[in-house]
């Protein structure tokens, strides 16, 4: 919005012209984001108690989570508010992949709602079936596969992937680039989903990913680190960076309120629109198989699921005692804050990894 409004009041007062520079927007709309986290927590946490909107907890869970049951959710209603706020106010609304991002997540974030509503309506940790909460996700996702393919026929963007490590393999996936983001959206909303377990896990590890794409969206659209790199270089793709700016600022000011012991949980409806959030721009800025190894926490956490459900059906036997694989750190006798701080320290470890792979090429 500020940047629509820049060209005439320059005249007036040329020290504007510094909102020219992604850099500058990215920093003011992290900063933003993290004012309003901060200012509005302590009023959203209120709210949520005097509508008795709290969590529920799974009675099969580990014991020592009881103590939480009642704790104010849907969280992460302040967490969207946060991030797309500064947003709106400090990208170029001009850019059509600034509205995909916003969207996307809004979208992912309106299916969380609906899931926490029917959780806290019914009194039970059981929300939209899987099947329409999975439908739905769905939906979105090729929604926003078949806008990509418009805007590629208007070369605005490309179905090429980029392979991490290898600098001359570029496949055209075409059409069937729709089914690849659908595969890419739902993983990331999901992965991040079943991370949202303990107080401060899934908020810190994404802020860690969220900054990890900040760099990756400014390196894309710029022309001379693009080239060097060897990347698809879309110039209008690094406004995202305010948008990761934004996501950033808006972790940590909800993390000063979701730190062990939480006051707030995000709930599904900050979640999945976290997911969301890193899945699209992940394809927006053609780094969607670079997101494994920025999000390696969610994709262990999401794999560790996958392998107990199938290890059970198959065998009879669990291997985990507990999974998604936070809990069963827990039943070994991890304190909740340990599993935490060192599931952070992994993933700060996987962010800057995937940096480094954008030379090593």
């Amino acid at each position: 919005m500020l940047f629509e409004l820049l060209p005439p009041l320059e005249p007036f007062f040329g020290p504007l012209n510094v909102v020219r520079y992604i850099t500058f927007r990215t920093a003011a709309a992290s900063l933003t984001a993290l004012l309003i986290s901060l200012v509005l927590g302590p009023w959203m946490i209120r709210k949520l108690r005097d509508f008795q909107i709290g969590q529920v907890i799974r009675q099969e869970g580990p014991q020592s989570h009881r103590a939480k049951a009642g704790t104010p959710t849907m969280g992460g209603l302040l967490i969207l508010t946060a991030a797309v706020v500064p947003t709106l106010f400090w990208a170029d609304l001009a850019n059509p992949y600034i509205w995909i991002a916003v969207l996307a997540t809004c979208a992912f974030g309106a299916v969380g709602f609906a899931d926490d509503y029917l959780k806290i309506v019914r009194r039970t940790h059981h929300g939209l079936r899987p099947r329409y909460k999975m439908g739905l996700q769905i939906a979105i996702a090729l929604v926003i596969g078949v806008i990509l393919m418009l805007l590629a026929d208007n070369n605005l963007y490309n179905t090429r992937l980029i392979f991490p490590f290898f600098k001359n393999l570029i496949p055209d996936l075409g059409w069937f680039y729709v089914a690849f983001a659908v595969l890419v959206l739902v993983g990331a909303t999901n992965a991040v989903n079943l991370t949202d377990g303990l107080d401060g896990l899934a908020i810190s590890t994404f802020g860690v990913s969220a900054a990890a794409f900040t760099a990756l969206a400014y390196v894309t659209g710029h022309a001379v680190l693009a080239d060097y790199l060897f990347l698809v270089r879309f110039e209008p793709a690094g406004e995202l960076t305010i948008f990761c700016g934004a996501l950033v600022g808006a972790s940590l000011g909800f993390l000063w309120y979701n730190s062990y012991p939480a006051e707030i949980f995000m709930g599904d409806v900050g979640s999945l629109a976290l997911g969301g959030a890193l899945g699209t721009v992940a394809i927006l800025i053609k780094q969607e198989l670079l997101l494994p190894i920025v999000g390696g926490i969610f994709v262990i956490e999401a794999l560790s699921v996958i392998v107990q459900v199938g290890s059970f059906k198959l065998t009879g036997q669990r291997v985990f005692k507990m999974a998604p694989i936070h809990h069963h750190f827990e039943l070994i006798g991890w304190s909740e804050p340990k599993v935490i701080t060192r599931f952070l320290i992994v993933a700060v470890i996987f962010a800057l990894f995937s940096l480094t792979t954008l030379k090593l090429r």
